[in-house]
C-alpha cells in the first residue's frame, strides 16, 4: 500500500510558478505568431496595441498609460502600425489638437480572422475537458488575477 504525500505550500508555490512561467513563454510565442498572421512585419507588442485600438477609437496617450510603455515607444509602434496600413488617425471631435486612433477595415478583418482561429484552437485543445473543469480553471485564474490586482492596488496606495 502506497501513501500519498501532500506537497508542502512551498512545493505547490514552486510548481505554480513553473507552470505560470511555461504559460508566459507560450503566450509570448503565440502573440508573435498571431501578430505575423495579421501582418508579417507586425511585432508581438504591436498586436496587443492593435487589439486595444480595435476595441474603440483611442488616443495615443491612453495607450501610454494602459500599456505602461514609454511615450516614444508607443509613438514608434503607432507609426509602424500606420505604415503597415493597420491603423488610421482622425481628429478628436472633443479636442481639435488631438487625434484618435482606429483600425482600418482590413485590420479589423484580419483581427477577426485570428480571433476566430484562437477560439477554434482553444475549443479543440480543451475538447476533453468537462464544462466543470473549464469553469474551475476559469474561476481559479480569476481568483489569481484578482489577487494580483489587489497587490497592485496596495502598491499604488503605498506610493
Amino acid at each position: 500500500m502506497t501513501t500519498t504525500v501532500s506537497p508542502t505550500r512551498a512545493d505547490a508555490l514552486r510548481q505554480l510558478e513553473d507552470e505560470v512561467t511555461v504559460l508566459f513563454h507560450r503566450i509570448k510565442r503565440v502573440l508573435v505568431e498571431r501578430a505575423h498572421a495579421v501582418h508579417p512585419e507586425l511585432s508581438g507588442l504591436g498586436l496587443p496595441m492593435l487589439m486595444r485600438i480595435a476595441a474603440g477609437p483611442v488616443r495615443a496617450s491612453a495607450l501610454v498609460e494602459e500599456f505602461q510603455v514609454d511615450k516614444g515607444a508607443v509613438s514608434r509602434h503607432l507609426q509602424h502600425l500606420e505604415e503597415l496600413g493597420l491603423i488610421e488617425r482622425t481628429p478628436d471631435p472633443d479636442d481639435g489638437r488631438a487625434t484618435l486612433l482606429s483600425v482600418t477595415p482590413d485590420a479589423a478583418r484580419r483581427l477577426g480572422d485570428i480571433d476566430a482561429d484562437r477560439r477554434t484552437r482553444l475549443k479543440d485543445r480543451l475538447a476533453d475537458w468537462s464544462a466543470s473543469d473549464l469553469a474551475a480553471l476559469a474561476e481559479q485564474l480569476g481568483r489569481y488575477n484578482h489577487s494580483l490586482d489587489r497587490q497592485a492596488e496596495s502598491a499604488e496606495v503605498r506610493a
